[in-house]
């Protein structure tokens, strides 16, 4: 079996990652400091993030062809090149549309690099080594988003946005140049064919299910908008045709006999309701903590750095006891722990401590990290080598889609509370009634998530641990 420099590897995979996925959420403190720069409506301003997950959205389910079709480090290349291009033109953007098409450049970046991290560790760790690396992994997906809003409230506060650009750029060349020096070429390159009207289909439904989710979550006609509704419709059709058309052909783009794994299937399920837990209740707490509690950008950032720092910190370790024990034992009680946490959640008010609602957050964090790698890499151990590719590319599609479906849920649940609170209050424009309306509106969105743990715990029943037959690993040999 080949050796390859696994420590080297995973530093340029870990940089790259870590700088794209905190650029991601860094932006997101900023957005009103931006619509003020550029003139422009929050609607508007939202593209920043919609735009960045409908094109991972669009490019996601084409990673399993690239990882086939091309070199390791033909994709790591192409990836850095694109993130650093598009940090470039985000540090010297000087109006919205500038800023818009940087976006897209970074988004390409990441789309590339975070199916090959996973598919690249599938193939250098041994079965019973898996957990710990994908537990690296786990720390530069919690824990980027995490610094993420605290380091950009402070360049805010004392810079520009334009810092948080120029911040990034360095560390993405120094990690393609270790990337350049170490990083091996781990797959084997076949010359599968590119099916343009899979690329067509996948286009428009996944493409179209992220549009429409993401534009109701933004208001303007809601759910009801006839845009929501087309784009979501047209979506889902589309997305029936693409897979019938997978089911025939001889090499298809997203391969789906990855669902006659049922260890796959419980292990996407939890990544999917862990991402629906995190991004619905990310993106309340902010609100909630600068609009209910009064708090400034860099503190909300602040309290909530804790939590998601832990889980960063967490994460390896979680990966280690599931190489150990598998992932039974920290499933259930993680998810038991996210669901106490969330009904916790869902009775805050205004009055509600500080410290009580950081203990809060620590608590979800914490099991939240207890869930997601174990179930993601028992899911993933359970395929063949040569679906390891589809495995990523499916787990990677869903969870933005999942992501779009939490963030829009989230924010109509919060908007029809408080419409509906300040609709019967007899001074709908006082500050402390708003603060009231926001709270009903927080209070109902953590039920809706705690309400997705519990069917998320009812499915974790079913996991077991996949054993991996060593056999597969020594024909390499």
């Amino acid at each position: 079996m080949k050796v390859y420099n696994t420590r080297a590897i995973m530093a340029s995979l870990l940089i790259c990652g870590f700088v794209g996925m905190f650029s991601e959420t860094a932006l997101n403190i900023a957005i009103s400091n931006l619509m003020k720069v550029f003139q422009i409506s929050a609607a508007t301003a939202q593209w920043l993030t919609t735009g960045f997950l409908l094109t991972l959205g669009i490019l996601m389910p084409m990673t399993g062809w690239l990882l086939q079709r091309f070199t390791t480090r033909q994709l790591f290349i192409a990836s850095l090149a694109s993130s650093i291009v598009g940090t470039l033109i985000a540090a010297l953007a000087f109006n919205f549309e500038m800023l818009m098409f940087a976006r897209v450049l970074q988004a390409v970046g990441m789309g590339l690099l975070i199916p090959l991290m996973f598919n690249t560790i599938l193939v250098v760790y041994p079965p019973e080594q898996r957990g710990a690396a994908m537990g690296f992994v786990g720390l530069v997906i919690m824990f980027a988003p995490a610094t993420g809003p605290t380091v950009a409230g402070l360049l805010i506060e004392y810079f520009t946005w334009h810092y948080i650009f120029w911040l990034s750029l360095p560390f993405l060349i120094i990690g393609l140049l270790v990337g350049l020096k170490y990083l091996d070429n781990v797959t084997e390159v076949a010359k599968p064919q590119l099916d343009l009207l899979s690329v067509f289909l996948s286009t428009i439904g996944f493409g179209g299910v992220v549009f429409g989710f993401s534009s109701a979550g933004e208001g303007g006609g809601g759910w009801g908008s006839t845009v929501v509704l087309a784009s979501i419709g047209i979506g889902l059709l589309a997305l029936i045709f693409f897979a019938l058309r997978q089911h025939v052909m001889r090499d298809p783009m997203m391969n789906l006999r990855v669902f006659k794994y049922p260890m796959y299937i419980v292990g996407l399920f939890m990544v999917l309701t862990c991402m629906m837990i995190i991004l619905s209740s990310m993106i309340i707490l902010p609100m909630f903590l600068q609009n209910g509690r009064g708090l400034s950008a860099f503190g909300a950032g602040l309290m909530l750095l804790p939590g998601s720092a832990l889980n960063g910190i967490l994460s390896p370790r979680m990966g280690r006891l599931f190489d150990k024990y598998g992932p039974r034992w920290l499933v259930i009680p993680g998810l038991i722990l996210v669901a106490v946490t969330l009904w916790f959640f869902s009775g805050i008010t205004p009055a509600s401590s500080v410290a009580f609602m950081v203990t809060l957050h620590i608590g979800l964090m914490v099991g939240i990290s207890m869930v997601w790698m174990p179930s993601q890499t028992n899911g993933l151990n359970q395929l063949p080598p040569e679906l390891y590719p589809h495995g990523t590319a499916i787990m990677n599609t869903l969870q933005q889609v999942a992501g779009a479906i939490g963030t829009a849920v989230a924010i109509s649940i919060l908007t029809s509370g408080m419409e509906g609170y300040l609709h019967n209050s007899k001074a709908p424009t006082q500050q402390t009634e708003v603060a009231n309306a926001l709270t009903l509106g927080s209070q109902n969105v953590f039920v809706f998530a705690m309400t997705v743990t519990l069917i998320g715990l009812a499915m974790a029943f079913f996991i077991r641990r996949v054993i991996v037959k060593r056999e597969v690993l020594h024909s390499s040999h």
